[in-house]
Protein backbone atom coordinates (compact mmCIF):
# COMPACT_ATOMS: atom_id res chain seq x y z
CA UNK A 1 0.00 0.00 0.00
CA UNK A 2 1.33 3.44 -0.86
CA UNK A 3 2.36 5.71 1.97
CA UNK A 4 1.29 9.35 1.61
CA UNK A 5 4.15 11.80 1.86
CA UNK A 6 4.08 15.33 3.19
CA UNK A 7 5.10 18.03 0.70
CA UNK A 8 7.47 20.81 1.62
CA UNK A 9 4.62 23.13 2.58
CA UNK A 10 3.50 20.67 5.22
CA UNK A 11 7.03 20.49 6.56
CA UNK A 12 7.61 24.26 6.33
CA UNK A 13 10.14 25.65 8.70
CA UNK A 14 11.15 22.29 10.14
CA UNK A 15 14.79 22.30 9.09
CA UNK A 16 17.05 20.05 11.10
CA UNK A 17 20.32 21.38 12.42
CA UNK A 18 23.20 20.55 10.08
CA UNK A 19 26.55 19.21 11.17
CA UNK A 20 28.06 22.27 12.77
CA UNK A 21 31.77 22.94 12.66
CA UNK A 22 33.69 24.98 15.21
CA UNK A 23 34.98 28.44 14.44
CA UNK A 24 36.24 30.82 17.08
CA UNK A 25 38.11 34.05 17.55
CA UNK A 26 38.63 36.40 14.61
CA UNK A 27 37.44 33.74 12.14
CA UNK A 28 34.01 33.43 13.75
CA UNK A 29 31.17 34.77 11.55
CA UNK A 30 28.93 37.45 13.00
CA UNK A 31 25.17 37.49 13.42
CA UNK A 32 22.62 34.87 14.31
CA UNK A 33 23.30 31.22 13.54
CA UNK A 34 20.60 29.62 11.41
CA UNK A 35 19.94 26.05 10.31
CA UNK A 36 20.78 25.28 6.68
CA UNK A 37 20.82 22.13 4.60
CA UNK A 38 22.36 21.34 1.24
CA UNK A 39 22.19 18.86 -1.63
CA UNK A 40 23.84 18.22 -5.00
CA UNK A 41 21.72 19.15 -8.04
CA UNK A 42 22.19 19.30 -11.82
CA UNK A 43 24.67 16.40 -11.79
CA UNK A 44 26.94 18.17 -9.29
CA UNK A 45 27.08 21.49 -11.16
CA UNK A 46 24.83 23.17 -8.61
CA UNK A 47 24.25 22.93 -4.87
CA UNK A 48 20.82 23.65 -3.46
CA UNK A 49 21.03 25.35 -0.05
CA UNK A 50 17.79 25.16 1.94
CA UNK A 51 16.75 27.84 4.41
CA UNK A 52 13.45 28.68 6.07
CA UNK A 53 11.55 31.90 5.38
CA UNK A 54 9.17 33.71 3.04
CA UNK A 55 8.38 31.85 -0.18
CA UNK A 56 8.55 35.08 -2.20
CA UNK A 57 11.76 36.54 -0.77
CA UNK A 58 14.43 33.92 -1.36
CA UNK A 59 18.07 34.95 -0.81
CA UNK A 60 20.47 34.70 -3.74
CA UNK A 61 24.09 33.53 -3.72
CA UNK A 62 26.29 36.54 -4.39
CA UNK A 63 29.55 34.58 -4.32
CA UNK A 64 30.80 31.04 -3.76
CA UNK A 65 34.50 30.31 -3.28
CA UNK A 66 36.72 27.67 -1.72
CA UNK A 67 38.49 29.22 1.27
CA UNK A 68 41.91 28.42 2.74
CA UNK A 69 40.41 25.64 4.86
CA UNK A 70 39.00 23.93 1.78
CA UNK A 71 35.42 24.80 2.71
CA UNK A 72 32.87 26.35 0.36
CA UNK A 73 32.20 29.92 1.52
CA UNK A 74 28.92 31.31 0.18
CA UNK A 75 27.65 34.86 0.62
CA UNK A 76 23.88 35.28 0.64
CA UNK A 77 22.13 38.50 -0.33
CA UNK A 78 18.56 39.17 0.72
CA UNK A 79 16.02 40.78 -1.64
CA UNK A 80 15.82 44.57 -1.61
CA UNK A 81 14.00 46.01 1.41
CA UNK A 82 11.30 47.39 -0.88
CA UNK A 83 10.42 43.87 -2.08
CA UNK A 84 6.98 42.78 -0.76
CA UNK A 85 7.32 39.46 1.06
CA UNK A 86 4.59 37.00 1.97
CA UNK A 87 4.28 36.22 5.67
CA UNK A 88 4.50 32.45 5.19
CA UNK A 89 7.27 30.19 6.46
CA UNK A 90 8.50 27.57 4.00
CA UNK A 91 11.61 25.65 3.06
CA UNK A 92 13.09 27.40 0.03
CA UNK A 93 16.19 26.62 -2.03
CA UNK A 94 18.97 28.97 -3.07
CA UNK A 95 21.02 27.63 -5.97
CA UNK A 96 24.81 27.90 -5.73
CA UNK A 97 27.09 27.32 -8.72
CA UNK A 98 29.79 24.83 -7.74
CA UNK A 99 33.26 26.38 -8.23
CA UNK A 100 35.81 24.70 -10.47
CA UNK A 101 38.02 22.25 -8.64
CA UNK A 102 35.30 20.91 -6.33
CA UNK A 103 34.96 17.12 -6.47
CA UNK A 104 31.30 16.16 -5.78
CA UNK A 105 32.42 12.68 -4.73
CA UNK A 106 34.09 14.21 -1.65
CA UNK A 107 32.41 15.61 1.47
CA UNK A 108 32.16 19.40 1.42
CA UNK A 109 31.78 21.74 4.38
CA UNK A 110 29.59 24.71 3.42
CA UNK A 111 29.50 28.05 5.22
CA UNK A 112 26.79 30.57 4.38
CA UNK A 113 27.16 34.14 5.62
CA UNK A 114 25.05 37.27 5.41
CA UNK A 115 25.14 40.63 7.15
CA UNK A 116 22.73 39.33 9.78
CA UNK A 117 23.22 35.56 9.99
CA UNK A 118 25.40 32.56 9.22
CA UNK A 119 25.04 28.79 9.00
CA UNK A 120 27.03 25.73 8.04
CA UNK A 121 26.41 22.15 6.97
CA UNK A 122 28.46 19.16 5.84
CA UNK A 123 27.35 17.96 2.40
CA UNK A 124 28.24 14.30 1.85
CA UNK A 125 29.95 13.41 -1.40
CA UNK A 126 28.14 11.48 -4.13
CA UNK A 127 29.96 9.25 -6.63
CA UNK A 128 29.35 9.52 -10.35
CA UNK A 129 28.33 13.18 -10.69
CA UNK A 130 29.71 15.20 -13.60
CA UNK A 131 30.61 18.17 -11.42
CA UNK A 132 31.58 21.76 -12.26
CA UNK A 133 32.94 22.78 -15.64
CA UNK A 134 30.52 20.60 -17.60
CA UNK A 135 27.49 21.74 -19.59
CA UNK A 136 24.05 21.22 -18.12
CA UNK A 137 21.65 18.95 -20.00
CA UNK A 138 18.61 20.86 -18.68
CA UNK A 139 17.16 17.66 -17.27
CA UNK A 140 15.37 17.38 -13.90
CA UNK A 141 17.49 16.37 -10.93
CA UNK A 142 16.94 15.73 -7.23
CA UNK A 143 18.99 15.25 -4.07
CA UNK A 144 18.49 14.36 -0.41
CA UNK A 145 18.86 17.01 2.27
CA UNK A 146 20.14 16.30 5.79
CA UNK A 147 16.67 16.41 7.34
CA UNK A 148 15.18 12.94 7.43
CA UNK A 149 13.02 12.31 4.37
CA UNK A 150 13.39 15.74 2.75
CA UNK A 151 14.74 16.18 -0.78
CA UNK A 152 15.06 18.97 -3.31
CA UNK A 153 13.92 18.91 -6.93
CA UNK A 154 15.38 21.00 -9.75
CA UNK A 155 13.55 21.43 -13.06
CA UNK A 156 14.17 23.69 -16.05
CA UNK A 157 11.63 25.82 -17.88
CA UNK A 158 9.70 29.07 -17.66
CA UNK A 159 10.62 31.11 -14.57
CA UNK A 160 7.08 32.46 -14.55
CA UNK A 161 5.47 29.01 -14.36
CA UNK A 162 7.36 26.87 -11.84
CA UNK A 163 5.84 23.45 -11.14
CA UNK A 164 3.93 22.98 -7.89
CA UNK A 165 3.96 19.71 -5.96
CA UNK A 166 0.48 18.26 -5.54
CA UNK A 167 1.24 14.92 -3.89
CA UNK A 168 4.17 12.65 -3.19
CA UNK A 169 4.05 8.97 -2.33
CA UNK A 170 6.38 6.08 -1.71
CA UNK A 171 4.97 3.84 -4.44
CA UNK A 172 7.37 0.90 -4.21
CA UNK A 173 10.54 -0.10 -2.31
CA UNK A 174 13.13 2.52 -3.19
CA UNK A 175 10.67 4.49 -5.32
CA UNK A 176 8.95 7.84 -4.80
CA UNK A 177 6.34 9.39 -7.09
CA UNK A 178 5.86 13.15 -7.11
CA UNK A 179 2.82 14.49 -8.93
CA UNK A 180 2.81 18.13 -9.97
CA UNK A 181 -0.33 20.25 -10.29
CA UNK A 182 -1.56 20.51 -13.87
CA UNK A 183 -1.51 24.22 -14.78
CA UNK A 184 -4.56 25.92 -16.30
CA UNK A 185 -4.69 25.86 -20.08
CA UNK A 186 -4.69 29.66 -20.28
CA UNK A 187 -1.67 30.14 -18.00
CA UNK A 188 0.71 32.80 -19.36
CA UNK A 189 4.38 31.80 -19.05
CA UNK A 190 7.60 33.68 -19.73
CA UNK A 191 9.63 32.33 -22.66
CA UNK A 192 12.87 31.78 -20.76
CA UNK A 193 14.72 28.63 -19.68
CA UNK A 194 15.44 28.93 -15.98
CA UNK A 195 16.16 26.59 -13.06
CA UNK A 196 13.14 26.11 -10.76
CA UNK A 197 13.34 24.42 -7.35
CA UNK A 198 10.93 22.85 -4.92
CA UNK A 199 11.10 20.38 -2.03
CA UNK A 200 9.18 17.27 -1.02
CA UNK A 201 9.21 14.83 1.87
CA UNK A 202 9.46 11.03 1.71
CA UNK A 203 9.16 9.26 5.06
CA UNK A 204 10.30 5.70 5.65
CA UNK A 205 13.35 5.61 3.35
CA UNK A 206 16.04 6.26 5.93
CA UNK A 207 19.52 5.28 4.80
CA UNK A 208 18.55 4.27 1.26
CA UNK A 209 20.60 5.19 -1.79
CA UNK A 210 19.66 5.01 -5.45
CA UNK A 211 16.02 5.89 -4.74
CA UNK A 212 14.09 6.36 -7.98
CA UNK A 213 11.94 9.47 -8.33
CA UNK A 214 9.03 9.42 -10.76
CA UNK A 215 7.88 12.90 -11.83
CA UNK A 216 4.36 13.12 -13.25
CA UNK A 217 1.79 15.83 -13.89
CA UNK A 218 2.23 19.28 -15.43
CA UNK A 219 4.50 18.49 -18.42
CA UNK A 220 6.52 15.77 -16.66
CA UNK A 221 6.72 12.05 -17.34
CA UNK A 222 10.20 10.95 -16.33
CA UNK A 223 12.15 8.93 -13.78
CA UNK A 224 15.41 10.10 -12.18
CA UNK A 225 17.61 9.03 -9.27
CA UNK A 226 17.65 11.09 -6.07
CA UNK A 227 21.31 11.96 -5.39
CA UNK A 228 22.88 10.81 -2.15
CA UNK A 229 21.50 8.78 0.74
CA UNK A 230 18.27 9.55 2.54
CA UNK A 231 18.70 10.58 6.15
Amino acid sequence: MSRRILTSLAAAGVLALGLTGCISGSDAPSGQQIDIEATWLDDGRLIGVATSGSSTCIPTADSAEINDAGDLAVTFVEPDESTPCTADLVTRITLVTVPDGVDPSQDLEIWVTNDGYYGNVLLAGVDGLAGPGTETDYQPSAGWFQQQGQFGILTWGSSGCPPTVDTAEVTAPGEVTVTFVDPPADQACTMDMAPRTTTAFADGLSGETGVQLILTGDSFDTTITINGASS
